[in-house]
């Protein structure tokens, strides 16, 4: 038996990178894969790659940073499934500057998806987890979180204040046997980081202990445990996904 069979996860930021890693690893263990971006077209392939597979997955057309849209689609996955057992906040922006270039509006930008949306999201989601007395909500944050990052003060703290989001769920939703933890990943291959010289990337990986960079997979794997039985005694906590970099 599957870990997730019989449940319903919703994956926001599922269209490519992290987001798409977690849909196609929950889907793979069994789970009902709702994966959301703010477009359909951008979801189009990680459905039908999860389908291919064997898995259950639908798009959902959601931007976690307009209210409305927030209600609609959990409405709509309610209406749907009857249930969202798991969920699982990644969708996330950068606008990076210098703190003292940046402006109000970039600033306003990142806090609005990378921390209020997730408030939103979570607050409209946890209704329906109260009722079946049980839930998996798991936060990506991120070590620049945790340890700062130069020209990142907008996603920084947004990604702190994700911690401490995390932190005062689980206090508030133990009872009812739903867990809210965060995972904090490093530095992660992206499409990105495929286009680094050779010279830059040793130069990344030599200040990670592990000496390499991470995958989506590996997160995804990080995730999974977090949003499953094994990790039902698991609340509160940040689990850092970096090879290191940060202990």
């Amino acid at each position: 038996m599957n870990r997730f069979d019989g449940k319903v996860a919703l994956v926001t930021g599922a269209s490519r990178g992290i987001g798409e890693a977690i849909a196609r690893r929950l889907a793979a263990e069994g789970a009902a894969v709702v994966a959301a971006a703010r477009t359909a077209e951008a979801l189009e392939s990680v459905v039908a790659g999860i389908a291919s597979a064997g898995g259950k997955a639908q798009a959902l057309t959601l931007d976690v940073a307009d209210p409305a849209s927030v209600e609609n689609g959990v409405k709509s996955v309610l209406a749907g499934h009857g249930q969202i057992d798991v969920l699982v906040n990644n969708a996330g922006v950068t606008e990076d500057n210098l703190m003292i270039r940046m402006s109000r509006e970039a600033w306003d930008r990142v806090l609005s998806t990378n921390l209020t949306g997730v408030f939103l999201l979570t607050q409209a989601v946890v209704k329906a987890m109260l009722r079946k007395r049980y839930g998996r909500i798991v936060n990506i944050t991120s070590v620049v979180g945790l340890m700062g990052n130069a020209g990142q003060v907008n996603y920084a703290a947004s990604k702190a204040g994700l911690v401490g989001l995390t932190k005062s769920v689980a206090r508030e939703l133990a009872s009812r046997n739903i867990t809210c933890n965060a995972v904090a990943p490093g530095f992660i291959e992206t499409a990105m980081s495929e286009k680094m010289t050779d010279a830059a990337r040793e130069s990344l990986s030599g200040q990670i202990p592990l000496g390499r960079l991470g995958t989506a997979d590996d997160v995804a794997a990080a995730v999974a445990y977090l949003a499953s039985d094994e990790a039902s005694y698991v609340t509160g906590t940040v689990l850092n996904v970096s090879g290191g970099l940060y202990m």
